[in-house]
């Protein structure tokens, strides 16, 4: 008789680690789940912290530099913790072309942090990505899960002070989905 061995993860919860292992089935080797991974553990815990990357190295049969090289590629993850209203501004050539650059300069100056950086509040955090797939309507930038288009500063105030109010703009002009449903 085998007996399974019962490994222990660090910082996955019950619920994170059945949603992982439930995608494993769609895959033709469970390690290729590593992207849905670390999506499913950043929305549980915020961010990925280096204690989750083994976990989800474990629980992939990854070693931790892999998944580590994984989350480190993608700007979609988070290695240290970000403000409730994470901010993403879209840095490639369209958006540069139409001013995202003010953009970010009016951010910065508007909530007194740098890129990479959060609010002492701990409301909102600046991130400077890749195309966020919107290059006919820049300069553009992603909070949270909503994309808010043609910015302009005043624009940008308005959507900071609705979010500081009650959390939602009706400046938000979509918002980003994951396939298959998941977002």
């Amino acid at each position: 008789k085998v007996q399974k061995s019962v490994m222990k993860l660090k910082v996955l919860s019950d619920k994170t680690k059945a949603a992982i292992e439930a995608e494993f089935p769609k895959y033709p080797d469970k390690r290729s789940a590593v992207l849905f991974a670390l999506r499913a553990v950043q929305e549980e815990e915020g961010y990925l912290s280096e204690d989750a990357m083994v976990d989800v190295a474990t629980l992939l049969d990854l070693t931790p530099v892999q998944v580590w090289d994984v989350a480190t590629f993608y700007t979609m993850y988070n290695l240290k913790p970000v403000g409730k209203y994470l901010i993403q501004v879209c840095k490639t050539l369209s958006c540069a072309i139409v001013g995202a650059g003010g953009i970010v300069d009016h951010l910065r100056k508007r909530l007194g942090i740098g890129v990479g950086e959060t609010t002492s509040d701990g409301l909102f955090s600046i991130k400077l990505v890749e195309c966020l797939a919107s290059c006919g309507s820049g300069p553009m930038m992603q909070i949270n899960d909503d994309y808010y288009e043609q910015l302009t500063p005043e624009k940008v105030d308005r959507i900071l002070e609705d979010l500081r109010r009650s959390g939602k703009s009706s400046l938000a002009t979509g918002r980003f989905q994951l396939p298959m449903g998941k977002g």
